[in-house]
């Protein structure tokens, strides 16, 4: 590999594109020729670094400096002070606009990006997403070939097991075990698939991941595969991601080209070929079994269960099904060893976990920390406080059908164990902050409103219950509530748990529980007085 003197990064998720980044990055192309530099800068774009209040960025290393938002009109001063000259171009006046104070938020999230000890995203934000080259370079597919030529399929899921890690699309289950449940599952044909439809409103952690480092699913796939005794494998995407799908694929081509794909890989025999399948939206595709109806080309819908997927998943043959961040921590683990994965988190819980931060905080985006921080932790030191030293009043974890977690809970560990314990869940990954100005009854109302649209209407429970809790909700939020529907609301979402079909259903009613459980007064002024404490709801445009 050539050494560099610098190597400049331009951040290229979504947002930084609609924003001009591609312009930005021609820009530094010809500044950079012009300056007669090319052959001492490394320039590439990468993907998602996290954050998307400064996009698009350039990010200069080795000094870790991140300038942004970047328009093309800033780029020759950037390349003449900082790549040229050799000084942070942090106080001068660019063409058109002052770009000081719009620079540098790395060193303020000092531990946060990128210095802090990942896991999953080790490479995001560092390696160009479109190179094989570049991810080789940074240990890339050295867990497969090891896997390939030295470990048996048991050896791969009992070092999962060994490892201890959990699945984190919500619900924490063993891997090693899952693993080993397919591997020993009997039949002539088996399948893995990756659940990427990331339907979760306000998590974007799996995205960042495809459109950052897309070999490291693939890696950990055609690993899954071999440990199974799969040959095929599906990555279902949500339509959306446009960007993260585009890499994909793009990815996938370089892999076959490479013979990490295809016939006989490393000579060991094993085959293994890779499809990219786009989702139609629907939420409920998030559930794995939903996902397999829509991959046999049928309507997203959950199936009973049992049996489970494990044993007749995919067109009736045993299929393995994880979340992406889960099987992204795959290939770390083959490479390090159990012993290293298990020195983060907790006992019970080891590992790093993805976070999506949202809300009245001051600075908002994505982290991976250690298992078993605290909620208090990750305000004060990611998020840096809450914005206008607002009081924190509840944070809900995992997304829309997540629990609702309030302020003197905020030191409960952060652990799949921990969280049980006390009564709720850590769900996805996304993490809403909410200040004292929520309103419990408006937050409550906006959830189940998703819910009501998102559910696939098969079974009762889910397609009645969402539409009547909100109802209720609305009345509430109107000041035409009765104590009655407090007992009501209680019912209704005990019903959902016990009697839904599916994840959608059985969580649905959570943050309804877990309001009237934690902000019970709240909820009984929008009755009793008929003013809403926030000024939030329509009944009233005053606080008390």
């Amino acid at each position: 590999m050539k050494a560099f003197r610098s190597m400049v990064l331009v951040s290229s998720d979504p947002l930084s594109i609609e924003r001009g980044a591609n312009e930005v990055y021609q820009k530094l192309q010809q500044e950079i020729k012009s300056y007669d530099l090319q052959d001492e800068i490394s320039l590439t774009m990468v993907g998602d670094v996290g954050r998307h209040d400064s996009s698009p960025m350039v990010i200069v290393y080795p000094e870790a400096v991140v300038y942004g938002p970047v328009k093309a009109e800033d780029v020759h001063t950037i390349v003449e002070e900082h790549l040229y000259k050799g000084r942070i171009a942090s106080s001068f006046q660019a063409p058109t606009r002052e770009l000081t104070g719009r620079i540098a938020w790395l060193s303020a999230r000092k531990g946060t990006l990128p210095a802090e000890q990942r896991i999953v995203l080790e490479r995001a934000g560092l390696i160009d997403p479109d190179s094989i080259d570049d991810y080789i370079i940074h240990d890339g597919y050295q867990a497969l070939v090891t896997t390939l030529t030295t470990l048996k399929p048991n050896d791969v899921y009992e070092t999962l097991e060994k490892a201890g890690l959990r699945g984190r699309g919500g619900a924490g289950f063993p891997t090693g075990s899952k693993w080993k449940f397919v591997a020993k599952a009997p039949g002539d044909k088996k399948y893995v698939i990756c659940n990427a439809d990331e339907s979760e409103p306000g998590t974007f952690k799996d995205r960042l991941i495809l459109e950052g480092d897309p070999h490291a699913i693939i890696e950990a796939m055609a690993i899954a595969a071999y440990a199974v005794g799969a040959d095929e494998g599906y990555i279902y995407i949500r339509g959306e991601y446009e960007l993260a799908q585009k890499r994909l694929v793009h990815a996938i081509g370089q892999a076959y080209e490479m013979g990490f794909l295809g016939e006989n890989l490393m000579g060991s025999g094993f085959n293994f070929e890779l499809h990219v399948h786009s989702g139609a939206g629907a939420y409920i595709c998030g559930e794995e079994t939903a996902l397999i109806e829509s991959i046999e080309g049928k309507r997203g819908e959950p199936r009973a269960r049992p049996p489970y997927p494990t044993t007749h998943g995919l067109w009736g043959k045993p299929s393995l099904v994880n979340n992406v961040e889960t099987l992204a921590n795959v290939p770390p683990i083959l490479r390090h060893g159990p012993d290293w994965y298990r020195s983060f988190g907790t006992p019970s819980s080891p590992g790093t976990k993805v976070y999506t931060i949202l809300g009245n905080v001051n600075v908002t985006g994505l982290i991976e920390v250690p298992m078993g921080i605290t909620l208090r932790e990750v305000i004060a030191i990611y998020a840096k406080g809450m914005k206008n030293d607002a009081a924190f009043k509840l944070a809900q974890t995992g997304g829309s059908s997540g629990s609702v977690i309030p302020a003197s809970m905020q030191d409960t560990p952060m652990d799949f164990d921990s969280f049980s314990k006390a009564g709720v869940a850590l769900g996805s990954g996304a993490l809403l902050i909410c200040a004292e100005d929520t309103c419990v009854i408006d937050l409550a109302r906006v959830l189940l409103n998703f819910f009501r649209k998102e559910s696939c209407g098969k079974c009762n429970p889910c397609r009645i219950g969402t539409q009547r809790i909100y109802e209720i909700l609305t009345n509430i939020s109107e000041g035409t509530g009765k104590m009655q529907d407090l007992n009501d609301l209680m019912s209704l979402s005990d019903n959902l748990y016990q009697l839904s079909n599916c994840g959608l259903g059985q969580t649905a009613g959570a943050p309804v529980r877990d309001i009237l459980n934690y902000f019970r007064a709240e909820v009984e002024a929008h009755i009793r007085l008929k003013v809403c404490p926030t000024g939030i709801c329509p009944m009233s445009g005053k606080k008390i």
